[in-house]
């Protein structure tokens, strides 16, 4: 297959890069809770089969950011418990997060995450995984959902960002 766009020849930004291990976490994160397998053999497999992997299917996978997709990973399954608390505090009442689509509760673990581990800035964490939202749901209303109740969670870990 040739093709003239040499745009898939160019390494992905650092940006770019950390955008895909954020999404990457998130499938991650739903694949260890719909299969019941461990982090580190879900973890294994995205490092074997999906960064970087290039099929003519799927088109190139971009080569996302180790270091961030391992600590998010790592994150939101040793401090589950805490960011399942504080995603239930951002919700409506009555509509606890074991009732919600469990893609959009690894958005939540995923940003949950990254917001504990103080590596980026909590706007930037919304905006990302605003984004991450809406590459699931093109169509729907859950970006804004998830911008929600993501404010609400990074106003409580971190209240001196706003």
């Amino acid at each position: 297959m040739t093709s003239d766009n040499t745009d898939h020849l160019k390494p992905p930004s650092k940006r770019e890069k950390k955008s895909a291990a954020r999404l990457y976490a998130v499938q991650a994160l739903f694949q260890m809770e719909a299969s019941d397998m461990t982090v580190d053999k879900v973890r294994r497999q995205f490092y074997d089969f999906f960064f970087g992997l290039v099929t003519e299917e799927e088109g190139e996978f971009i080569d996302g950011d180790s270091d961030l997709f391992h600590e998010i990973t790592e994150v939101a399954v040793n401090e589950q418990a805490k960011i399942d608390q504080m995603t239930d505090r951002a919700l409506v009442a009555k509509w606890p997060i074991a009732r919600i689509d469990s893609t959009l509760r690894a958005i939540f673990r995923a940003a949950g995450a990254e917001l504990l581990s103080g590596l980026t800035p909590p706007k930037v964490v919304i905006v990302e995984f605003v984004d991450v939202a809406k590459a699931f749901y093109p169509e729907g209303r859950e970006s804004k959902f998830v911008n929600a109740v993501l404010d609400h969670m990074a106003r409580e870990v971190r209240p001196e960002a706003f």
